[in-house]
């Protein structure tokens, strides 16, 4: 079992950055692939960035390549999501996941959730 805390969401101008950060429950945090998801309203639930198992390994989803850069810190059971040059439309529920599967990018694979943390983008 993997609790999930996001925080660092907030209201933010256009071509701000924020930090995103998640700390996660249970000894084994090492053992699960880590992402983050997103939700404006209306809309679906929509991949942002994913970092495997060891950290070796990141994915990103094509609106925030380049903006976004997901991190982990194993010894301290964290992960982390750097947003640059935020945009309008960057405005959702920002969600934590965990995944058994090392490599997993898509949020059927992700076993676990937080309760999401608000960003909004506005000037």
């Amino acid at each position: 079992q993997v609790q999930l805390v996001e925080s660092g969401g907030g209201l933010v101008q256009p071509g701000d950055s924020l930090r995103l950060s998640c700390a996660a429950s249970g000894r084994t945090f090492g053992n699960y692939a880590m992402g983050w998801f997103r939700r404006a309203p209306g809309q679906e639930r929509e991949f942002v960035a994913s970092i495997t198992c060891s950290g070796g390994n990141a994915y990103y989803g094509n609106s925030v390549k380049g903006r976004f850069t997901i991190s982990r810190d194993n010894a301290k059971n964290m992960v982390y999501l750097q947003m640059n040059s935020l945009k309008p439309e960057d405005t959702a529920v920002y969600y934590c996941a965990a995944s058994i599967f090392c490599g997993a990018t898509i949020a059927s694979r992700y076993n676990y959730w937080g309760q999401g943390t608000q960003v909004t983008v506005s000037s």
